[in-house]
């Protein structure tokens, strides 16, 4: 099992029981819109909502502690870009992505890399096999809030 099975499930429970987003809300104790992410897989539910919203959709153990994962986030397909140096940085993320997840959310939680309260800084770093590209960049973490 893994998060999106988890999703899988909430949608099929949602159509066979005819639950509406705002009644699993209201359950939950939050917004619609960030339950309704949360349930669709883009956002990590405490424990206790998760338990919430595990007896709402009849969900197994299992899935309840899916629910408190961070998530993945991003549902919509994107085209990777065509320009060489930008799609080596896709391919960096493609590579790296989940590994600076992972460690981000390991040490400040769930949230993100503000890309708005930001610095970078590119440096030449010189090397007999050939100068290097020295990108460090420094963002403020911004945990996701519920609402």
């Amino acid at each position: 099992m893994n998060r999106q099975d988890v999703t899988d499930q909430i949608i099929q429970a949602k159509v066979k029981k005819g639950l509406k987003w705002t009644y699993v809300a209201t359950k939950v104790g939050l917004s619609k819109e960030w339950v309704t992410a949360g349930c669709l897989g883009q956002m990590a539910f405490t424990p206790q909502q998760a338990a919430t919203v595990a007896e709402a959709f009849d969900l197994s153990d299992e899935a309840r502690l899916w629910l408190q994962e961070a998530p993945y986030k991003g549902s919509l397909p994107s085209d990777v870009p065509t320009d060489p140096l930008i799609h080596r940085f896709y391919e960096l993320i493609n590579v790296y992505g989940s590994t600076f997840k992972a460690l981000i959310h390991e040490e400040f939680g769930d949230g993100i890399m503000s890309a708005i309260d930001f610095k970078m800084d590119l440096q030449r770093e010189p090397d007999p096999a050939g100068d290097r590209v020295s990108i460090t960049m420094s963002g403020k973490f911004l945990p996701y809030k519920t609402y």
